[in-house]
């Protein structure tokens, strides 16, 4: 489910749960649970993986449909703690981008401090990113909005959030999306590169610069009321996003 590779002071925690990486409530847990004990631990920065071609594919919503009301709570309670975890973690994060990052996948690599992305071998095979929960019947929360907002600006995130937009690799990095693209084999390479020269700086003068610059992400997260869980639980039991949710599981029994 989640695999653990140290790289001397950087650990590299990989989502393994075949065949997509989805995220359904034991995968969210193990993952945040990870981040918290990482520093605790000794590391100083974190890579944050999944499998060759496939970052993740967002929320297990085949898994998440079988939830009740109570349960559905419970799940997206902990995975805005888990966004919020990212988004404050005290040593430094880089998501790896090994592939396809849809819906869920994208807003685990939003919160982190940087992002590589895989290029594809195949142009005619990208792979993309993007946020794309209206094309599945979901809203996107006030608080995942304001993640894209930082790194696009508020205009262009609107656009592709509305749309539910899924860009090509080579689009997310004009865009601003994610920071860098790399051949798939060196994706990680590349994140730990990145960290490894971030690990050189005065270390104290370097995380407390990054912690005055990152504020405005842990104000989003310091008061739970305001992420409207309730709200976005409501939507997800309309009839609307339930037909949409099922004619999603149903395409994807298919493929």
């Amino acid at each position: 489910m989640l695999e653990t590779i140290h790289h001397d002071a950087i650990v590299e925690l990989r989502l393994a749960r075949p065949p997509v990486n989805a995220l359904d409530p034991a995968l969210v847990s193990a993952l945040r649970t990870a981040i918290v004990a990482a520093p605790v631990q000794g590391a100083r920065a974190i890579v944050l993986s999944g499998r060759p071609g496939m970052y993740s594919g967002g929320l297990d919503v085949p898994a998440l449909l079988h939830l009740d009301r109570p349960a559905l709570a419970a799940f997206l309670t902990e995975f805005f703690e888990l966004c919020g975890t990212i988004a404050c973690s005290p040593i430094p994060i880089v998501a790896a981008i090994t592939g396809h990052s849809p819906a869920g996948g994208a807003v685990l690599s939003i919160f982190c401090d940087y992002r590589v992305m895989a290029r594809s071998a195949d142009p005619a095979k990208p792979y993309r990113i993007g946020l794309n929960e209206v094309q599945v019947g979901l809203s996107v929360p006030a608080c995942i909005q304001f993640g894209l907002q930082r790194l696009v600006g508020a205009y262009r995130a609107e656009r592709l959030m509305v749309a539910g937009a899924m860009l090509d690799s080579e689009a997310a990095l004009r865009v601003g999306f994610v920071d860098e693209l790399a051949d798939i084999d060196q994706v990680v390479p590349r994140a730990l590169a990145w960290l490894g020269d971030l690990l050189t700086l005065a270390p104290q003068a370097m995380l407390t610069t990054r912690r005055l610059a990152r504020r405005d992400l842990a104000a989003v997260f310091a008061d739970p009321s305001s992420w409207l869980l309730e709200d976005f639980s409501a939507a997800w039991f309309s009839t609307e996003t339930q037909d949409s949710l099922k004619a999603l599981v149903a395409r994807l029994k298919k493929s």
